[in-house]
């Protein structure tokens, strides 16, 4: 654990994937097309404590959604990327734009699509449920399953390795 302690110290940006991750991978469409998700609301707590801790949030999804963009807003996320089918070119220019570099950065992801960035971030991050595949190129499996309480789990990680959670929890004490 203190590897993964170690590596969460340096992390300066934290990239969520959406659907299995923020969610908990299931699609509902009503019959007028209309798509409904449902998010965790301690996830997002968790995810506004980060931001105020001075880690920067952001998204890659393969799919577009009216609601992610809304949810991100209310949350404070402005590096949203959507409708990534091969999500490594946003990644890039994620790091571009920003000025960071790979080791800075962690990435949670639950499915095969999330591979590529998984494979070159300092800290790559497999929320309980993921694919045994995620699962085996993962540095850390967050103890609570996606759209459960798993970005919750990695925003904990890194405020506390990073000496910033008790300052946050001690916000409501």
């Amino acid at each position: 654990m203190q590897d993964i302690l170690t590596k969460a110290a340096s992390i300066k940006m934290v990239v969520f994937d959406v659907d299995g991750v923020l969610t908990d991978g299931s699609l509902y469409y009503c019959d007028d097309g209309q798509e409904i998700k449902a998010f965790h609301s301690r996830d997002g707590h968790g995810m506004k404590m980060l931001q105020d801790s001075g880690v920067r949030v952001g998204i890659i999804t393969g799919r577009n959604s009216a609601l992610v963009a809304r949810r991100m807003q209310n949350l404070g996320i402005e590096h949203v990327y959507q409708g990534q089918q091969d999500k490594l070119p946003a990644y890039v220019q994620l790091l571009e734009d920003l000025h960071l570099r790979s080791e800075q950065v962690a990435y949670v992801g639950d499915d095969v699509v999330d591979l590529p960035i998984m494979r070159r971030v300092g800290l790559a991050i497999a929320v309980q449920d993921a694919h045994e595949l995620v699962k085996k190129h993962a540095h850390w499996q967050t103890p609570n399953a996606g759209g459960r309480g798993a970005a919750r789990d990695v925003c904990e990680l890194i405020m506390e390795a990073q000496g910033t959670l008790e300052a946050q929890m001690s916000r409501y004490l």
